[in-house]
């Protein structure tokens, strides 16, 4: 009889638990960081299972701090773990477990901000787009002052294929406040649904894993702390570049106890402001007087599109701002008497639009 294979399993050797790190190198989290240590390793373990099997899989970890997360994505079966750490505190604690794990572990002191993560893997691990997901994963216990720039900036990359998902659709299992994990999750007509809800969901499927109690980091923060998981969609519900889509859902949540169509508004330039606004809800057929949160993204879609078409035919209204505008009315009334006064803000549109048939 041929003999039974074992299957090896990859275990850290015995180290200092993240606690003793923690003391031995005189770690304190930093509130103007907004940094929260987990500790408990079952916490931590429960964080990686949401990420699906890690067998010999390439990770790349955000702010890995004393490591309790890292120790739980090799425990998982990780064979290349990049981690990138912007404090330089936790550079030493990292290095004890590099040695613990040789070949398995590699340390960036950078801003992930800034990191350039495609340039962290090889090119060999890349599937196409259309394909299965590349064996490529991010996780991260993330800062709460940097969760929701950092998931924008992903989300635009998701949009353009660059960055992190040149590799193809890489997962996120990240953490945030309870309460931007809701949003990020928010159905129609949820009291959390708001323009995170659309940009997150218009590009990935989204699901809110587990809630984890304050009490579980330390120091204690004053939220719970949400699990969240992104898979990129292999076609984006909406079919616009990332900048435009997100010009018109910021302008429609803006006011989002209001009708949508006050939002829509400030698309637009003062001169033609009623004009287009008649026309884009027109065009995309839209009840002026839904509220945003009730939207659907195929009716968001629509929107969309109108503004496209009308940003196709009206040279300069993509780069119009009504907050700058608001800006240049403002410098113009607090302008010294001695210089002249601006009257009007120049208009990017030369012709009024035709009224719509």
């Amino acid at each position: 009889m041929a003999a039974s294979r074992k299957v090896a399993t990859f275990r850290m050797p015995p180290l200092p638990t993240v606690g003793e790190l923690i003391k031995l190198y005189n770690l304190r989290a930093e509130k103007h960081l907004s940094q929260n240590f987990l500790l408990d390793l079952r916490l931590t373990d429960k964080i990686v299972r949401q990420a699906g099997s890690l067998k010999d899989a390439h990770v790349c970890e955000v702010g890995p701090g004393p490591g309790g997360l890292t120790r739980s994505i090799l425990n998982a079966g990780a064979a290349d773990l990049l981690v990138v750490e912007k404090d330089s505190r936790f550079i030493p604690g990292l290095k004890i477990l590099s040695e613990a794990a040789p070949g398995k572990l590699r340390i960036v002191h950078g801003d992930i901000l800034s990191y350039r993560m495609d340039r962290g893997f090889p090119e060999s691990i890349s599937k196409p787009w259309e394909d299965e997901a590349p064996n490529l994963h991010i996780i991260g216990n993330l800062p709460f002052n940097v969760s929701t720039p950092l998931i924008i900036k992903w989300l635009e990359s998701i949009a353009n294929r660059t960055g992190p998902f040149s590799f193809g659709r890489t997962r996120l299992t990240l953490t945030f406040q309870k309460e931007v994990a809701e949003r990020l999750t928010a159905s129609t007509r949820s009291k959390q649904r708001c323009r995170l809800s659309i940009m997150a969901q218009y590009l990935c499927t989204v699901h809110n894993c587990f809630t984890i109690p304050g009490r579980a980091f330390v120091p204690k923060p004053k939220v719970d702390v949400g699990v969240v998981h992104f898979t990129p969609l292999v076609q984006p519900q909406i079919q616009q570049p990332f900048k435009l889509v997100e010009k018109v859902v910021r302008n429609v949540f803006q006011f989002r106890r209001k009708h949508c169509h006050k939002g829509v508004e400030k698309l637009f330039p003062e001169a033609c402001r009623l004009e287009l606004t008649q026309e884009i809800m027109q065009k995309a057929d839209v009840d002026p007087v839904t509220r945003p949160a009730e939207l659907t993204i195929p009716q968001i879609r629509a929107l969309a599109d109108a503004y496209a078409q009308l940003c196709s035919r009206e040279p300069g209204l993509l780069s119009y701002e009504h907050r700058e505008e608001l800006r240049l009315k403002h410098l113009a009334r607090n302008k010294s008497p001695a210089l002249g006064t601006l009257t009007d803000t120049p208009s990017i549109i030369t012709q009024s639009a035709p009224r719509p048939s």
